[in-house]
Formats: C-alpha cells, sequence, structure tokens
C-alpha cells in the first residue's frame, strides 16, 4: 500500500507554513484522522497557534478560536438561551464550541469550572444547556494549547480533562535550517490548492478505521496497558479511554505512513504523545522517560 495522495497533499500543504516540523504535524493528522482531540503544550510563540489555523485551512474545515482567561465563562463558549421578544420564546445562541474546528488558545488560563464545558461537547460530540441537548457540527476536533504550569494566571488541567484528548505534544522550536527560512521569509497563511469536502474527510476516516490490527499487535497493546496498572511504576494506570486511544491513533499513524496494518513500531512512535499527558511516573531518579521503560521492560521483538 502505498501512501495515499491526499495525505501527502495535506501535509505538503500544511508544512508551507510550518516549516521542519513533519513529523508533528503526522501526529496532528492521526489525531484528527482518528477522531480524537489534540493537546499542543509548549512555550509561547512556538507556533501552536499557527499550526492549528493551517490545518483548519488545508482541511477546510469551519475554525473558531476561543482565547481562554481567567474570567471566560462556560456559556462563552457553549452558548445561552435567551428570551426573544419578538417569538415570545427561549431561543438558543450558539457559542464558539458550534464549529467543526476548534482552537482552545491557552486553556489553562481558565477556570476548571470553564475548562469542564468542553468534557461533554470533547467525549460526545453535543452539548446540554437546560436539558436539551445541542449536537456539535461534524467533524469536530479540538486544539487546545497549553502553557506551562509555572508560568503565572494558570489553573493545572484536572485527569479526567487532560484524558479527553487523544494525544499531546510539544512542537519545539525549528531546526536551524527551517529558522533561518522563517527568518528570511515572512511565512504567511498561503491559499490552498485543493480542499477536502466533508464526504472526502469520513472516506478517510474509514480507511483509517479498517487498518488491520492483528492478534499479535492486539497482545502487545494489552501488554503495554497492564503494565502501566501493574508495574506499580506509575501513580495510576492507563485508562480505557487511554487504551482505546493508543489503539485507534495507531491505525490513523500506519495509514498516514502508507499502511493498511499496524506494526509495533506504530504502537511504540504513539506511545509517548498518548501516556505523556495522562501518567506520571512515581520515581523521578531515572533518565528514561515513561515510553522508555514500559517499551524496555516488555522486551518484545519489533523485527
Amino acid at each position: 500500500m502505498s501512501k495515499n495522495n491526499q495525505i501527502e497533499t495535506i501535509i505538503g500543504q500544511i508544512e508551507n507554513v510550518i516549516w521542519g516540523k513533519r513529523d508533528k504535524i503526522e501526529l496532528a493528522l492521526a489525531a484528527f484522522f482518528a477522531d480524537g482531540h489534540l493537546l499542543i503544550d509548549d512555550l509561547p510563540g512556538v507556533g501552536k497557534t499557527t499550526l492549528a489555523k493551517t490545518m483548519a485551512k488545508v482541511l477546510n474545515l469551519e475554525y473558531n478560536r476561543v482565547q481562554f482567561t481567567s474570567d471566560l465563562l462556560p456559556s462563552d463558549i457553549i452558548g445561552v438561551n435567551y428570551f426573544d421578544t419578538n417569538k415570545a420564546t427561549f431561543v438558543f445562541k450558539k457559542g464558539a464550541l458550534f464549529s467543526q474546528f476548534l482552537l482552545a488558545d491557552e486553556i489553562n488560563r481558565a477556570s476548571p469550572k470553564t475548562q469542564s464545558a468542553l468534557l461533554e461537547a470533547m467525549e460526545e460530540s453535543q452539548v446540554s444547556v437546560d436539558g436539551i441537548t445541542h449536537l456539535l457540527p461534524s467533524p469536530f476536533f479540538v486544539v487546545a494549547t497549553k502553557n506551562p504550569f509555572e508560568e503565572v494566571g494558570t489553573f493545572e488541567l484536572p485527569s479526567s480533562q487532560l484524558d479527553r484528548f487523544m494525544i499531546s505534544f510539544s512542537l519545539g522550536y525549528p531546526n536551524p535550517e527551517a529558522e533561518r527560512e522563517i527568518l528570511q521569509k515572512k511565512n504567511t497563511l498561503k491559499e490552498v490548492t485543493s480542499k477536502l469536502s466533508v464526504e472526502e474527510i469520513v472516506e478517510l476516516r474509514k480507511k483509517c478505521d479498517e487498518v488491520h490490527l492483528s492478534e499479535d499487535v492486539l497482545d502487545y497493546l494489552q501488554e503495554i496497558i497492564h503494565f502501566t496498572r501493574d508495574s506499580g511504576i506509575f501513580y495510576k494506570g492507563l485508562s480505557t479511554r487511554g487504551a482505546i486511544a493508543l489503539s485507534v491513533v495507531s491505525k490513523s499513524y500506519a495509514f498516514i505512513q502508507g499502511r493498511d496494518f499496524v506494526t509495533p513500531q506504530d504502537v511504540q512512535k504513539m506511545l509517548p504523545f498518548v501516556i505523556g499527558h495522562r501518567l506520571e511516573l512515581r520515581s523521578k531518579t531515572t533518565d528514561e522517560n515513561a515510553s522508555e521503560i514500559i517499551i524496555n521492560s516488555l522486551h518484545i521483538d519489533t523485527h
């Protein structure tokens, strides 16, 4: 199975703006096509917002951005019922959440109450207001950016909120070659030459879902899951939602790489981005990160 031309076109157009970050672009697309959500945790000014805006434009999705602040209210995001005097009835005014692509910028600057407004939306693609359920557009994709907790005026995200994000990563600084190009040129959001339809997105998501997960790879996934719960090296093990995230994003990533089957290497590649915001080591005395400890402890032959 060769690489999908649509996927290569999407990546190429995003790379026109986000230089030198193909690996992170692939990760972001893997989360999107796996019908998940993405958390980008990094310092200001490294391109988090630009990546989100570029993805939304290339994927041809309705885009909304919400700047999270300490005084932001849940109704500012979800919407509110108001009394329409002309109709003599209550009418629901939709908030910014009602978009196909929502950028929750600096999500950890809002209060926990406001952060929790996203929980139902991210899990079920709907919101409930005054006992009435309102369905969100499809597709519905949340990219949240997060500044480091040690910065002034931020709130730590609760584990229930973190678990709603399929993967998380940091963009990091560009490599010297890419940064030199950025300094020499004004890289703006250029016009895209091809735009996906909702039907094409649905079809690509279907193809990702159809990627084969063999019994051997499924065994490997379960060994990882049980290790996180039984080894005692983490404060808590991987949740069932987290386990599903590892499975489906591995399938999506395999598809982006041009394969219709998942390899153990795909699982290993996705592992740090699935567990990075979910698991915390009890001991910080090792130089290995959590995913390295898991992979090295299981001694699985991936060749």
